[in-house]
C-alpha cells in the first residue's frame, strides 16, 4: 500500500477525539504485523481507548521516537463538500478529516515501514501513536510512562504535526480549566433570597480579564505570536430563565505560557478568586481539563541539526498551537515538531493534504531510517 492507500484506510475511521479507538489500532496493528513489526497497544485507563508502540530495529540501543495522533477532531458534515470521513482526491488535494492533522503523517510513516525494515536499522524507529491529542494531549501520557519499560531512553522524538515538513523548536504550553458556581435559585422578584450564580461568575470573569490585559506586559518571548502569555474565558453556561435566580454558572478558560512560564500558576489568580465566592454561600468546583507543557529545544541541539539536516529547511522558532512535544521533552527526550501539511487548513470543513506533501514527509522518513542504518 502506497501513503495514499494508507490515508483512504485511516480517514474512514471515525477515530473522533473521545471516543474508542479500537477499530483504527487493530487496523494499524494488522498492517505493521503483515511487515514483521510487532505493535503493543497499550491500553489507556478510560478502558476503550489505547496508544500504540511498535519499534523497528534493535530494542536494546537508543533511537528515535516517530509520533502522531489517531484522533481527530469532530466534522459536520453539513459544513463539508463531500463526507469527511471518505477520502476525496480533487487534482493534488486529498480531502478528508484529519488528512492534515494528523494522518498524514500517520500515513507517510506507516508507507515508509517496508523501507525501514528493508533497511537493517542499527538504531531503532519507534512508532509511537497516541489517542486523545485533541482533548490536551491525554493519551500520550500514558504512553511516554511506559517508555521506560519498553525501550531505551530515546535519542528525540519528531511530532508530525503539520509544519511545512520545516523543524519547529517550540510552542507555549497550556492549561485548561472548568469552574462551576452553584448558588442558590429562587424568583426573580426576590433576589435577596438566592444565590446568583451568573453574578458570580462575572466577579471571577473580571479577574480573568485583568489578568489577560496584565499579561501583555509581562514576560516577553518574541520567537511567539503573541509574544506573551495569554489567558482567555472560552464558554459560559448558566441560567433558565430570564425570570429565575440562575443557581448554576459554568466557565471554561485556558492559559498558554511561553516557555519557561507555568500555564497552571498563570490560572492560579482565577481559582483564588473563585474559591472566595465560597465566603459569600456558594459552591465552588474547580476541574483542569487539559494541560502541557512548553516546548523550547536549542537550535543547537542534535536533533534540531539532524531534523533539519533531512528535510533540508531552516528550523522555525516557535509556533503558537501545542502539542504532545513539550510532554516528551519534559519526561527527558529532546522534542522537535516536523509533518506535513499546514495548520491552517486543520479543524477546518474540507481540510486536505496534498501528495507532495505525503511523498515529502515519506521521503524524510526514510532518510531517517537511512541514518538510523549507517
Amino acid at each position: 500500500m502506497n501513503a495514499t492507500n494508507i490515508l483512504e484506510k485511516l480517514v474512514s475511521f471515525d477515530s473522533v477525539v473521545g471516543t474508542p479507538n479500537a477499530a483504527i489500532v487493530a487496523w494499524i496493528v494488522a498492517y505493521l504485523d503483515g511487515h514483521g513489526v510487532n505493535a503493543k497497544v497499550l491500553a489507556g485507563p478510560e478502558g476503550d481507548r489505547s496508544n500504540l508502540l511498535a519499534t523497528i530495529g534493535p530494542v536494546d540501543v537508543p533511537g528515535y521516537i516517530v509520533s502522531g495522533h489517531m484522533d481527530v477532531v469532530p466534522a459536520d458534515a453539513g459544513e463539508w463538500t463531500s463526507s469527511p470521513f471518505t477520502l476525496r482526491r480533487d487534482g493534488d488535494k486529498l480531502f478528508g478529516r484529519g488528512t492534515t492533522d494528523m494522518k498524514g503523517y500517520l500515513a507517510a510513516a506507516l508507507a515508509a515501514v517496508p523501507q525501514l525494515v528493508k533497511a537493517g536499522l542499527k538504531r531503532p524507529i519507534h512508532l509511537a501513536f497516541s489517542y486523545d491529542e485533541e482533548a490536551g494531549c491525554r493519551g500520550v501520557q500514558h504512553l511516554i510512562a511506559r517508555l521506560p519499560e519498553l525501550c531505551c531512553p530515546p535519542l528525540g522524538a519528531i511530532i508530525g504535526e503539520p509544519s511545512n515538513m520545516r523543524p519547529v523548536l517550540a510552542h507555549k504550553g497550556k492549561s485548561a480549566a472548568r469552574i462551576t458556581v452553584r448558588g442558590r435559585a429562587g424568583h426573580s422578584s426576590r433576589p435577596d433570597l438566592g444565590l446568583n450564580a451568573i453574578h458570580a461568575i462575572a466577579k471571577v470573569l473580571h479577574v480573568v480579564v485583568e489578568e489577560a490585559a496584565r499579561l501583555t506586559e509581562g514576560a516577553l518571548d518574541a520567537a511567539f505570536e503573541p509574544a506573551y502569555s495569554t489567558l482567555q474565558a472560552g464558554v459560559i453556561i448558566g441560567g433558565k430563565a430570564i425570570n429565575i435566580i440562575p443557581d448554576l454558572c459554568s466557565l471554561e478558560l485556558e492559559a498558554r505560557a511561553i516557555a519557561g512560564v507555568s500555564p497552571r500558576e498563570l490560572l492560579a489568580p482565577i481559582r483564588a478568586s473563585a474559591e472566595a465566592l465560597r465566603a459569600n454561600g456558594f459552591t465552588v468546583a474547580w476541574e483542569e481539563l487539559s494541560a502541557y507543557p512548553a516546548l523550547a529545544l536549542s537550535p543547537e541541539s542534535a536533533l534540531a541539526h539532524l531534523v533539519s539536516d533531512l528535510t533540508g529547511e531552516p528550523p522555525l522558532g516557535a509556533v503558537s498551537y501545542g502539542t504532545e512535544a513539550g510532554l516528551y521533552q519534559a519526561a527527558g527526550v529532546d522534542s522537535v515538531i516536523c509533518g506535513p501539511g499546514d495548520i491552517g487548513r486543520a479543524h477546518k470543513p474540507d481540510e486536505f493534504i496534498l501528495d507532495s506533501e505525503l511523498a515529502a514527509c515519506q521521503r524524510f522518513l526514510e532518510a531517517l531510517g537511512a541514518r538510523c542504518a549507517a
